[in-house]
C-alpha cells in the first residue's frame, strides 16, 4: 500500500499509543468506515480487564469508539464477541456497530456519553426497571453462540485454580464440594438457554440520559435467562424490592418462589465464575509462597478498601482482591441459613 497512507494514520493525534505493526489494519477499518474523512484525536478510554485498547475520537461531526482486541485472544472468541456485540446493537441493546473484524480484533461503534447510574430519573426503581428491560431485549436478539455449559465452566476455572500454587493447599476445597452441591442439584437445559451478555456490572452499563446501553462483549455467549439478572443483583438491584422490579421487567411475569430461589443460587455460580475468570490471570504470576488468605475481602470490606483508596480503581491489585471477594461470597452464601431450602425449590425450576 502507499506510504503516503500508512503516514495519514499515524499523523492522527493519538495513533502513537497504537502498536506500529497495527496501523494497518486500523487504517483500514477506519477507511472502510469513514472513507477519507477526517479523523479526529483518538482518545483513550479505560476499559475492563481484557487488555483491549479502546479509543473515542470524532468524524463527521459525531463520536465513535474505537475497541482493538488484544492478539492474545484467540480468533474464536474474537469472533464470539463480536458477533454478540452485532446481534445485540440490531436489537438496540448495544451501541451501534459500523465495524468488527475478527480477524484484525478491530471494531468501530457508536460512542455513548455516559451518566452516572444514580441521576436516573426515575431512581433506583426506575433503574431495576430500565435494566430488566434492558436484559430482556438482549435475551430478544439472535442467539448467541454456545461457549458451554456454565457451571461446567466454573468447574473448569475452579480446578485450575486449585491445580495452581496461587493459594496454599485445599484453600478452595470447600468451593470445590459447594459447586459440586450446585450441580448435583440445578438442572441446566440446553434448550432454554438465552443470549446473555455475562458481564453486566456497572462499569459495563451506559446511561445517555434517556435508556440504557451495555458495552464490553467479550465474555457474552448463550447462558440461562438468570445470569445477567444476578449479576445486576449484586450491585445494582440488591433489595428485594427492586430484584421484584428487575425480574418483572425482564420477564414480564410476577415470578414464583421457586424462580427466586434459583436466581439465589445462581447468583451464587456467577460469584464463582467471576473469581474463577479474574484470578486464573494470577496464575503464573510469580509469587515468594502461596497466598492463605482467600478470605480476605467480603464484598463490604473491599468497597470500602475501594471508596477510601486503599485499592486503586483499575489496578491489578484491585482486579485480585476483587477474585478473592469473589469466591468469598461464594462460600458466604453457601453458609447462609437459607441455601439448604433455596436449593431444594431451584431443582423445581
Amino acid at each position: 500500500m502507499p506510504k503516503s497512507e500508512l503516514n495519514g494514520f499515524r499523523s492522527v493525534r493519538g495513533a502513537s499509543l497504537i502498536p506500529q505493526e497495527r496501523h494497518e489494519v486500523i487504517r483500514d477499518a477506519l477507511r472502510a468506515v469513514f472513507g477519507q474523512s477526517k479523523i479526529g484525536t483518538l482518545r483513550p478510554v479505560k476499559g475492563g480487564v481484557s487488555g483491549a485498547q479502546i479509543f473515542r475520537f470524532e468524524c463527521r461531526n459525531r463520536h465513535y469508539v474505537l475497541r482493538l482486541e488484544p492478539e492474545r485472544i484467540a480468533f474464536h472468541h474474537r469472533e464470539r464477541g463480536f458477533t454478540c456485540m452485532t446481534a445485540a446493537a440490531s436489537n438496540e441493546a448495544a451501541p451501534s456497530v459500523h465495524y468488527a473484524n475478527p480477524d484484525s480484533g478491530v471494531a468501530i461503534m457508536d460512542f455513548v456519553s455516559g451518566r452516572p447510574l444514580s441521576e436516573h430519573p426515575d431512581g433506583p426503581v426506575g433503574l431495576a426497571r430500565g435494566l430488566g428491560e434492558l436484559i430482556a431485549r438482549v435475551q430478544a436478539t439472535t442467539l448467541f453462540p454456545s461457549l458451554g455449559n456454565y457451571p461446567e465452566m466454573i468447574g473448569a476455572l475452579l480446578t485450575a485454580l486449585r491445580r495452581s500454587s496461587l493459594f496454599v493447599p485445599n484453600a478452595l476445597d470447600a468451593h470445590a464440594e459447594g459447586l459440586a452441591r450446585i450441580q448435583a442439584a440445578l438442572r441446566w437445559d440446553e434448550s432454554k438457554l438465552v443470549s446473555s451478555h455475562n458481564d453486566p456490572n456497572p462499569r459495563n452499563i451506559m446511561f445517555d440520559g434517556e435508556r440504557l446501553w451495555l458495552v464490553d462483549w467479550e465474555l457474552a455467549f448463550r447462558n440461562d435467562p438468570l445470569v445477567d439478572i444476578a449479576i445486576v443483583t449484586t450491585e445494582l438491584a440488591e433489595t428485594e424490592e427492586l430484584e421484584g422490579v428487575l425480574l418483572e421487567a425482564a420477564f414480564g411475569m410476577v415470578p414464583k418462589r421457586s424462580y427466586r430461589a434459583r436466581l439465589k443460587v445462581v447468583r451464587l455460580l456467577t460469584r464463582l465464575f467471576y473469581g474463577g475468570v479474574v484470578l486464573e490471570n494470577f496464575i503464573n504470576t510469580p509469587r515468594v509462597e502461596p497466598d492463605a488468605n482467600v478470605a480476605e475481602f467480603t464484598p463490604t470490606s473491599f468497597r470500602q478498601a475501594v471508596a477510601d483508596g486503599k485499592l486503586a480503581s483499575g489496578s491489578q491489585e484491585v482486579a485480585y482482591a476483587f477474585g478473592k471477594m469473589s469466591l468469598t461470597a461464594f462460600i458466604d452464601g453457601l453458609a447462609q441459613p437459607s441455601f439448604k431450602d433455596d436449593l431444594a425449590l431451584a431443582e423445581q425450576t
